[in-house]
Order: C-alpha cells, then structure tokens, then sequence
C-alpha cells in the first residue's frame, strides 16, 4: 500500500472518530485544513520536490 493510500485510509478513520465529538463541518475542516497547512509549512524546494514526484506517479 503506497503512504499516500495509508494517509487517506487514516484521514477517513480520524474524520469518523472525531464526527460524533465535534460535528461534520468541524471535523471535516480538521481532515481538509491539517493537509493543507503541513503543505504550507514546506520551504519552497520541498514543495517542487514533492509536486515531481507526485507528477512522475501519475505517469505510471
């Protein structure tokens, strides 16, 4: 199983767990905003590194 399948697998399970504690909408911005800030807090060659690998997988 490839990280990013075992990164989705444990976003879906952490979504679920915490939907009964604090609510759909709160939960869902918790499995959509903890991505997108670990993305930002990348330096900017880190960020194109991963953008071409991400690229070179899709072409397989």
């Amino acid at each position: 199983m490839s990280n990013s399948a075992k990164i989705a697998i444990g976003g879906v399970v952490a979504a679920v767990i915490l939907m009964p504690f604090i609510g759909f909408w709160l939960s869902l911005l918790v499995l959509v905003g903890v991505p997108v800030i670990a993305y930002l807090m990348l330096d900017p060659g880190q960020r194109r590194r991963l953008r071409r690998v991400t690229r070179k997988e899709i072409g397989r």
